[in-house]
């Protein structure tokens, strides 16, 4: 699926990598990750897959040694014992948040410990940094860096292409980099530490995706686009080795595509008589027979291409020869996955990465491209055959709970299929990628005889989602999410892959979630989706959703809360439609006043009249509901992003974090309902608050913030309502870039669920007393403990008023829990109650602590407030029990 470009606020990220040119200097290594900090574990939310994986990468003398890269989630290495993917990037911090795009892998073929990675994400201005060549001599576990003078572009269009980045197998401390935008061909002759331009190779490859494009994404030239040694033309590994002569390299340009040198890299020729109007997307050799294989598109991809062919080079004769499955006429597709049989290397196959409708389709030949046979075809129009069968048992997921008319099938084969890998020590294992997971089988040979082979995802471990907005309700599932491409999940058990993204409708990004605070089964979300409906209701907490009905002028999903209550939402879509608030599921809006259109919206936690907005430095507030909305504090962050998120329990108690490097930046808190705010001291930079339950013995929730507190980037948490602060990851668990949504867990003290733009969703446990149990937590062990409450009316009416009951832990040790009861002498009623579970039966009322505030500390109190009816009179209850 289609990776987003970017999130907001990050071009004005200052990246520190090193503009030298000529020969470059290793730069500072990078930080070699440390076991966890002792305080916590971290673990990724179970995905399995949902974005792009555009490079497999099997190293060619030691059996079962792979590797993945992501466009926008780091590179990973396969575990061939744990069947599961290792992440290989976590290190890489905020500052550096664009090497998490890897745009090439290289492994070592004479030094199997070694291998390399080329990251930058975007080679426009998105990304402001530099790219560079990260080296490893451990397999990733630790690595070194060299910095570029140039971008490099993970997640640009092309970037399935490649790989861009070779070592020589011979004499492997030489290796040969393809720059995008113009800056050519690139070589290092001391494995990686320095790198200069080789002047020689002078075609920079100007072909552009789209020359119109202001932005410079899809304008940007795409550069030298893969390397191939022929290592039939060096000899040796290690001191004694000779370089490799012969090497072809692939450009982006249509008419001058592969070009070749046979003498290690001192001149370049164009090979005579090739092709013309196609890019050579992939370029393998199979050096015991003498042929250069090359998938031909007419767009670099990975997401168009309407026509290609498969061409096959004779080295030793110059002869080319169209060798494509299909006749171009009868292309609608390009090709660009390519893969040679290295036991067997007369066996190629190719994919056609651009054919989304009806599915992908791969090709196999065992002649060397005389004749191919196909992964499906038609039986009789619509009706396919297949010869394989898709087992995604593993990752149910993968059929988008969908149940297409044919000739389309669900799960599909693939789409954007530009990783094609057949493993070079086992002829019957293939994997390759997919714009949402990493598919494979290990009866590849099957397919030669007719018999049906099963392909399964092979993606555990690998995590790649684009996290937007996560919400972790006092009850149902621990946690909610809401997901760029792949929409978002509920996450009953977080080390279990959902069995379905959420549908009815299944919005392609979900950029809002919001529960009510006490109605937790009542969820909003709001989201993209070509022609709409853009937001959806759930009263199942989140397990079931029915589309809601939207105002003219909405074109994305924008923000959407939910009252305390459930009973009323606000929405603040993308487009002109400007801000909405509905009663019921969304069936009717009615346009908001005195707010402007594209404020985030947020809603009080206890009243479930109030809601709140911000925009451009300026608070709002409504205090009906959404209908009408009124400024309140200004002189907050008028640049960059900024969140911002009511505490549970606590009405007009708010927390907002964000800003830009040049302007107001930091956290900011607020008692008052947004009237005023005060800046929390200390605190550098935030960028996402988030609240978790109390830390044993303190009665104000655990604040989680992926701020930069005392010059340090980092996860932090405090629990003493942010006087202090600890930081609780470390220089090994950074994940680049997670400024968009934090959140802890109410039911778990110490659990923090952490938004990444690439690396999934990771959440962190303590082994502090009462956190990191799973669910329950051991709590602090209990002692003398007692507790009284007392009952008094804040406000009342005719036929109504407001009650607050303040709980007081008299003992000597924490309570752990409490529950409180009274009998109504009038008839009185409760109707609605905040801060505590409340049962009325008859005349009796028992009210039971939530999630977040059932510990009270020796001396200390907490309350909870309620509304209730009367008629006739309002008496006090004579007693009340604590317990």
């Amino acid at each position: 699926m289609r990776r987003p470009r970017l999130l907001a606020g990050l071009a004005g990220l200052a990246l520190t990598a090193g503009l030298l040119a000529g020969a470059l200097p290793a730069g500072a290594a990078e930080p070699a990750p440390a076991a966890a900090s002792p305080a916590y574990t971290w673990k990724n939310v179970r995905i399995d897959g949902g974005g792009f994986v555009p490079g497999l990468v099997f190293n060619r003398t030691e059996k079962n040694l792979l590797y993945a890269r992501t466009d926008i989630g780091g590179a990973y290495r396969w575990d061939q014992a744990g069947s599961a993917w290792i992440p290989l990037l976590d290190h890489v911090g905020w500052d550096d948040w664009g090497h998490t795009g890897v745009v090439s892998l290289a492994s070592d073929a004479a030094a199997p410990d070694r291998v390399y990675a080329a990251v930058g994400t975007y080679t426009n201005d998105w990304d402001p940094g530099t790219g560079a060549v990260l080296r490893s001599a451990d397999r990733g576990a630790t690595w070194q860096r060299a910095d570029l003078p140039f971008k490099l572009g993970g997640n640009m269009p092309g970037r399935g292409m490649g790989e861009r980045l070779a070592v020589d197998p011979h004499k492997n401390s030489v290796l040969y980099l393809g720059a995008p935008s113009g800056n050519g061909l690139w070589r290092s002759t001391d494995s990686g530490a320095t790198w200069a331009k080789v002047t020689s190779f002078t075609n920079p490859g100007g072909y552009r995706q789209d020359p119109t494009d202001t932005s410079g994404y899809n304008s940007d030239a795409q550069g030298i686009v893969w390397v191939t040694f022929d290592e039939s033309t060096g000899s040796g590994t290690g001191a004694g080795a000779t370089a490799t002569k012969t090497i072809y390299v692939g450009v982006g340009d249509k008419e001058n595509a592969v070009y070749r040198s046979t003498d290690a890299g001192a001149t370049w020729t164009r090979l005579a008589g090739q092709p013309t109007g196609y890019l050579a997307h992939k370029g393998v050799l199979d050096a015991e027979n003498g042929h250069l294989y090359l998938a031909y598109s007419d767009t670099a991809g990975p997401y168009d291409g309407g026509k290609g062919k498969v061409w096959r080079y004779a080295t030793a004769t110059g002869e080319w020869k169209d060798i494509s499955p299909v006749a171009e006429a009868d292309t609608y597709h390009g090709f660009s996955g390519l893969t040679v049989d290295r036991q067997h290397p007369g066996t190629v196959m190719v994919s056609a990465y651009s054919s989304w409708w009806p599915d992908t389709q791969i090709f196999r030949t065992t002649d060397s491209g005389t004749t191919w046979t196909r992964a499906w075809d038609y039986s009789s129009y619509p009706a396919r055959a297949n010869r394989y069968t898709m087992d995604v048992s593993s990752v149910p997921w993968l059929t988008w709970g969908g149940s297409p008319a044919p000739p389309e099938q669900a799960p599909k084969l693939g789409w954007m299929t530009e990783a094609l890998e057949i493993d070079p020590f086992d002829s019957n294992r293939m994997l390759y990628g997919t714009g949402a997971t990493v598919y494979g089988t290990t009866e590849l040979t099957q397919w030669d005889t007719n018999t049906d082979f099963t392909i399964r995802p092979m993606v555990k471990g690998l995590e790649e989602t684009a996290v937007l907005d996560l919400v972790s309700p006092p009850s149902g599932a621990p946690l909610i999410s809401a997901l760029g491409d792949v929409g978002g999940f509920r996450h009953t058990d977080l080390s279990a892959v959902p069995p379905m993204m959420f549908t009815s409708p299944n919005l392609t990004s979900t950029t809002s979630l919001d529960y009510a605070e006490t109605k937790p089964d009542v969820l909003v979300r709001s989201g993209h989706l070509d022609g709409g409906p853009r937001v959806a209701f759930s009263t199942d907490n989140g397990a079931t959703w029915s589309a809601g009905q939207e105002p003219a002028g909405v074109t994305g999903g924008g923000t959407v809360a939910a009252a305390a209550d459930g009973a009323r939402f606000v929405w603040s879509p993308e487009g002109t439609a400007g801000v909405h608030a509905a009663t019921g599921h969304g069936t009717s809006w009615t346009a908001a006043t005195g707010i402007p259109a594209g404020a985030t919206v947020e809603s009080d936690r206890v009243d479930p009249k109030t809601f709140y907005g911000f925009k451009d430095g300026t608070f709002y507030a409504s205090a009906d509901g959404g209908l009408t909305f009124t400024a309140q504090a200004t002189g907050l962050p008028a640049e960059g992003p900024v969140r911002f998120k009511a505490v549970p329990g606590r009405k007009g108690d708010l927390w907002l974090a964000g800003g830009a490097p040049d302007g107001a930046y930091g956290l900011w808190h607020s008692t008052d309902g947004g009237a005023t705010f005060a800046k929390v001291s200390g605190v550098d930079q935030a960028d996402a608050i988030g609240f978790g339950k109390a830390a044993p013995g303190a009665s104000y929730p655990a604040l989680y913030s992926s701020a930069k507190i005392g010059g340090v980037r980092g996860i932090f948490r405090s629990t003493d309502a942010g006087a202090t602060w600890v930081r609780i990851n470390d220089d090994a668990h950074q994940w680049g870039w997670t400024g968009a949504t934090i959140t802890g867990d109410p039911r778990v003290y110490g659990r923090v669920y952490v938004a990444t733009n690439g690396r999934g969703i990771v959440y962190g446990d303590t082994s502090e007393t009462g956190g990191g149990d799973g669910g329950t937590g051991p709590g602090t062990p209990p002692g003398p403990a007692a507790c009284t409450a007392a009952y008094t009316v804040q406000s009342q009416w005719g036929g109504g008023f407001t009650g607050q009951v303040t709980v007081r832990n008299t003992g000597t040790a924490p309570l752990t829990g409490w529950k409180v009861g009274w009998e109504y002498p009038a008839g009185q009623r409760v109707t609605q109650a905040w801060n505590a579970a409340v049962v009325q039966t008859g005349t009796a009322v028992t009210a039971t602590h939530l999630p977040y505030n059932g510990t009270v500390p020796a001396g200390g109190s907490t309350t909870f407030g309620f509304n209730a009816s009367w008629t006739g009179g309002n008496p006090p209850p004579a007693a009340l029990t604590c317990s």
